[in-house]
């Protein structure tokens, strides 16, 4: 599995519907067109039309014409952001996707007590890292949510990303919550986390994967590492899902494989009604495809 076998996948489920919250942006636009073009999913376009219509003339002439777009014109971006979650809390789109709007504005109302996205779960951010010389795909969470997560909420930020990694096909996914060291250590806090998840998953606390911690992140991606330490683990060295333990570490080593690695990466807000696509304003057309196609398949295991 790579990020375009991804883009192929969500090509061929059917039906999937993804509300843009603020459209007038060139590369949201230009990365609708990409799934326009490939008929992954229709498009309910929420902004100011005038704007929307204009860059697509001046960048995306295709969509003009398409009938797998409507444009919803909102007099600002907060109400365009309240037209795209109600339309995903009434079902008429299975994903949201953020367009040229903050993200403090969208996510104030998807978590709007009345009509927004909240289920009572944590919310947490899943990036799947296609990265050179590994064959699968990578989840790195929660690089950009949650700050501190406790013990209760790494394992609520585990099943989210669990979800995601089995709706691309991953059934059994390996999840490996890092530290600095792959022993327990009382002094850190890391260390005694991952191994009560570890616990809580042989326990049936936390289903549907297999969990094993502490490691460090050579121990789990590298099995020769792993085999040099002698830790004797299927998680190890095999790792699916890297749960980091804070901000800090996920967003360096999130941006790390970006910079350093030249990793392609898709992301997906889990732990809503339905998935939320959060990229960066900055992102390229590409990175914002792949994360729409991440999204398109999760939104089948709501």
């Amino acid at each position: 599995m790579n990020l375009q076998s991804l883009v192929d996948l969500a090509t061929r489920k059917e039906n999937a519907t993804v509300a843009v919250a603020a459209a007038e942006d060139k590369e949201v636009l230009k990365a609708v067109s990409m799934a326009v073009e490939r008929g992954m999913a229709e498009f309910l376009l929420f902004g100011d039309s005038e704007k929307i219509e204009k860059v697509m003339e001046e960048s995306q002439r295709d969509l003009l014409n398409s009938t797998l777009i409507k444009i919803i014109h909102s007099p600002s971006v907060q109400h365009a952001a309240e037209l795209a979650v109600q339309a995903v809390n009434q079902k008429k789109a299975d994903v949201l996707m953020k367009g040229h709007v903050s993200t403090s504005v969208l996510l104030k109302a998807v978590l709007n007590k009345e009509w927004g996205l909240r289920t009572g779960n944590v919310l947490s951010h899943a990036a799947a890292f296609e990265v050179e010389g590994f064959e699968n795909l990578i989840f790195v969470t929660d690089a950009a949510m949650n700050i501190s997560p406790d013990l209760g909420q790494k394992a609520q930020i585990i099943q989210n990303t669990v979800s995601v990694a089995r709706s691309i096909g991953i059934d059994r996914p390996k999840v490996a919550p890092l530290a600095a060291v792959e022993v327990i250590n009382p002094q850190m806090q890391a260390t005694l986390d991952a191994a009560s998840l570890t616990v809580m998953n042989q326990r049936g606390q936390i289903k549907d994967c297999l969990v094993d911690g502490p490691l460090a992140l050579d121990n789990a991606v590298s099995s020769i590492a792993a085999s040099q330490k002698g830790i004797v683990s299927e998680v190890a060295g095999n790792a699916d899902i890297l749960l980091v333990p804070t901000i800090e570490s996920g967003n360096i080593l999130y941006k790390s494989l970006m910079y350093f690695a030249g990793a392609k990466v898709a992301a997906v807000i889990s732990g809503a009604k339905a998935p939320i696509v959060l990229t960066s304003r900055s992102d390229l057309a590409e990175s914002k495809l792949y994360s729409l196609a991440l999204a398109i398949c999760s939104s089948e295991n709501r």
